[in-house]
């Protein structure tokens, strides 16, 4: 079974609620999924409010232990993919990665036709409706690739 890293800037939003929705959705697929941030904060921390309040709603949780944390380069060659929320995450991962970890790290949207190529929109700094609309990206994303999966068109090497 495979294993994904799900990356944003300071894992207390986007990337909790993806590891959130892809356990839920994905545990079939991904025998290991995890999160950090580019930028967490090296104590660690829980999920913000606002992110663990959408999570509810559509009926997602984390693990009550769950804390905050950056991404260790040394442990991307554990992961099958590195999916991640801005293409300045793509950029700042395989400018530190090794070069044969570059091809794994890609945008969660690339996952999504419609989608590919865009940023997951941080909602930190906006409303509560941002967080849900985030779910719904990372949802589709999910489903995506749960289809990809069922049909055979999800390797890992």
């Amino acid at each position: 079974m495979a294993a994904v890293l799900l990356v944003c800037t300071a894992n207390i939003c986007r990337s909790p609620m993806a590891e959130a929705v892809f356990k839920a959705r994905l545990g079939e697929v991904f025998q290991t999924i995890a999160s950090a941030g580019i930028h967490a904060d090296p104590r660690g921390g829980p999920v913000d409010a606002r992110a663990a309040a959408a999570l509810a709603r559509r009926h997602y949780g984390l693990d009550r232990k769950w804390r905050s944390r950056r991404v260790d380069i040394d442990e991307l060659g554990r992961f099958d993919l590195v999916l991640v929320m801005e293409a300045e995450h793509v950029d700042a991962l395989r400018r530190k990665a090794a070069p044969e970890h570059h091809a794994r790290i890609l945008l969660l949207t690339d996952f999504v036709p419609e989608l590919a190529g865009q940023d997951v929109p941080d909602p930190y700094f906006g409303p509560a409706a941002g967080f849900d609309a985030v779910i719904g990206m990372i949802e589709r994303a999910a489903g995506s690739l749960q289809r990809a999966a069922r049909e055979g068109r999800l390797k890992f090497s």
